[in-house]
């Protein structure tokens, strides 16, 4: 895929009826990354507890669904401060895809990048979703949620890759397979039984979806996904990996290889349905995808 495509919305970030307010930020990533923090607050680590029946806002999957809650609750400008507790509930995956879409809308190349970041919690690799944007020579990944002011010790709007801050999920499952690390210790939280093998497994596929502008929501599951990795093809996640690797590393043939893959083998890509199991309910849903933000 050519840098060019980056420049045009997806389904999923696409603003319809709002795009006269991203229109008015800024295109610069500070700017960007400081709005999706005034409309968007962390739903588990946002540092504020929202009200219980606001939780399943985590699945609003849309950013023009987004954004309508957030008019619903303020009707203002995107970088007017909102209090925490009035923002949309959501996570890292939310913060990266409206701090896409402004970039999109002001025809800046950003893409979302699924894997695993180390600068949370010592000794912890938690599951999350970076933008990737470029700026005419170089992509470089940004982290919406880092608040400069914050102590990070690194500059959160130019992560360098090879610091080990945050890796892909391909880099990470290729690294598995070479017992280069536990895979105990990546996952969703210290706390929580969402971790290991099979999580990094469905992950690459995650970043394969999210690299073709499938912006998924992170608990969507697809094709050859699966919670167990004795049922998982750990050839076809190989490959896929390989080949995501290599086109980071600016290998041409391996990016049309991930896209010709992805258009034609449907282990690799949502389809028309997924099924997604809330965070907040535990419920699991078919969720039609077709229907997009209706």
């Amino acid at each position: 895929m050519d840098v060019d495509s980056y420049r045009k919305h997806s389904p999923y970030s696409d603003p319809g009826r709002h795009a006269a307010l991203l229109d008015a930020v800024p295109a610069d990533i500070a700017t960007v990354a400081a709005t999706a923090r005034n409309v968007i607050v962390h739903y588990r680590a946002g540092g504020v507890e929202l009200p219980g029946d606001r939780l399943e806002e985590v699945n609003s999957r849309w950013v023009e669904r987004i954004l309508d809650t957030d008019q619903s609750r303020s009707a203002l400008p995107l970088r007017t401060e909102r209090p925490a507790v009035d923002r949309v509930a959501g996570c890292c995956r939310d913060h990266t895809l409206l701090s896409v879409a402004l970039l999109r809308q002001h025809g800046v190349p950003s893409r979302s990048r699924v894997g695993f970041a180390s600068y949370f919690t010592p000794g912890w690799h938690h599951d999350h979703v970076l933008v990737e944007y470029w700026n005419g020579h170089r992509w470089i990944w940004a982290d919406p949620e880092v608040d400069p002011a914050g102590d990070w010790r690194f500059d959160g709007y130019d992560i360098d890759p090879t610091a080990g801050l945050f890796d892909s999920a391909a880099r990470v499952w290729s690294a598995y397979r070479a017992g280069a690390i536990d895979p105990d210790v990546y996952g969703v939280a210290p706390d929580l039984p969402v971790h290991g093998a099979w999580f990094i497994y469905d992950y690459v596929l995650h970043e394969l979806a999210h690299r073709r502008k499938d912006e998924l929501l992170l608990w969507d599951s697809f094709g050859a996904m699966t919670d167990d990795l004795a049922d998982a093809d750990v050839t076809l996640a190989d490959e896929i990996a390989a080949l995501l690797l290599k086109a980071d590393d600016g290998d041409e043939a391996a990016e049309q290889a991930l896209a010709d893959r992805y258009a034609t083998d449907s282990r690799l890509r949502p389809g028309a349905r997924v099924r997604s199991f809330s965070p907040v309910s535990n419920a699991v849903s078919t969720v039609d995808l077709r229907v997009s933000r209706r």
